[in-house]
């Protein structure tokens, strides 16, 4: 499906209801910013798990668009009537990093063979893509079960990238993008093969297709001003 152009030039001011997995937060923070001094239109961006998001649009929440955490939400809202055939596209490809503040714990996969730590955070596998891409990790190197007890869950990436924060845990399982702008800590960037690409998918849901407003937004997620925040928080940028 093509996104209209000239919905960046509305005769009359409109509003997007826009779902965000929490990876995307900051980088739509600043794209939804710069798309309403371009188009006079408004952003309203939620943040939260993709799984949540989904059996709220499955309950009638009133979003016009789903920045998905993966690939398979989307296709499935369109499967169920609940989103535009043709609307999904990849926006960003995510990268999982292992992350703490300590400078000195992480070193790299050796951190989780020596699990030298009490607590290690990551988001709920169930709801959470980069959840899941955790749980592979631990299972691709062989240390599931050795750190299975020390796991917590947060139902989100923000709220794992938060027990870290806090000190709730040493460490955790965060999206590259809640740390690319800061040099604080210690990180092993995950290699993706010990994961299912973390491609993230935009759609267009139901009650926006009529909405000037969604419609350009996710036209300009994907031109080169969005584009560019996208790398800048360590994204892949998609098509």
């Amino acid at each position: 499906m093509l996104f209209a152009a000239d919905a960046l030039s509305p005769l009359v001011a409109a509003e997007a209801r826009v779902a965000v997995a929490a990876n995307f937060t900051e980088p739509a923070l600043r794209i939804a910013t710069l798309y309403e001094a371009a188009s006079g239109h408004h952003v309203k961006l939620s943040f939260g798990a993709t799984g949540q998001f989904y059996a709220q649009i499955a309950h009638g929440a009133p979003f016009d668009v789903l920045l998905s955490a993966d690939q398979a939400t989307p296709q499935k809202a369109i499967v169920e009537g609940l989103a535009v055939a043709g609307s999904a596209f990849t926006y960003a490809t995510g990268r999982l990093v292992l992350f703490s503040r300590d400078s000195t714990l992480v070193t790299g996969e050796d951190t989780l063979h020596t699990a030298r730590f009490a607590k290690i955070a990551i988001a709920n596998p169930v709801l959470a893509p980069y959840g899941a891409a955790a749980i592979a990790t631990l299972q691709a190197l062989g240390v599931l079960d050795t750190v299975r007890s020390k796991i917590v869950q947060g139902a989100s990436i923000a709220q794992a990238y938060q027990f870290v924060e806090t000190g709730n845990a040493e460490l955790g399982f965060v999206a590259l993008s809640q740390v690319a702008g800061s040099s604080v800590g210690s990180r092993w960037i995950v290699p993706e093969a010990l994961h299912t690409p973390i491609a993230q998918d935009a759609v267009l849901l139901k009650s926006g297709a009529d909405n000037v407003a969604a419609q350009g937004f996710l036209h300009f997620l994907q031109q080169e001003p969005a584009r560019h925040v996208i790398v800048d928080f360590g994204y892949g940028h998609g098509r």
